[in-house]
């Protein structure tokens, strides 16, 4: 029985899979314009950051940790203004990752639930 949800979703492939498609479509999605205006220009350090932490997070090796040390999202994520819209461009761009790369429904849902309150948390400004 595959336990952690690296496993479930096929380990460090398809994790790479998730945030590159996840990247491409924030870079491509017309509604992302806001979340892409936040990153910059060459999105490569970003899609490496969140492959790394992802595959961590999802309960893989703790890679992100290795390299760079505790996560502290919030803290990272403050110098940049994160709202609501922000967040709801995230998560459509990332769902919609989630629906091309990951094959079975539940396990879509509980990743796309746990992203949904991690996106939440990184809110800081009032809209």
């Amino acid at each position: 029985m595959n336990n952690t949800i690296y496993e479930q979703i096929g380990g460090e492939e398809n994790i790479r899979r998730l945030v590159d498609r996840f990247y491409d479509l924030m870079d491509a999605r017309p509604e992302a314009e806001g979340i892409r205006r936040l990153h910059p220009d060459d999105l490569s350090g970003s899609r490496e950051k969140l492959y790394l932490f992802l595959v961590g997070w999802t309960g893989g090796p703790p890679l992100y940790v290795q390299k760079y040390g505790h996560p502290r999202l919030r803290a990272r994520h403050l110098p940049f203004p994160i709202g609501e819209a922000e967040r709801d461009q995230w998560l459509l761009c990332m769902n919609q990752a989630l629906d091309e790369v990951v094959e079975k429904a539940m396990l879509r849902q509980q990743i796309s639930l746990a992203f949904g309150q991690l996106a939440d948390f990184m809110r800081n400004k009032q809209d």
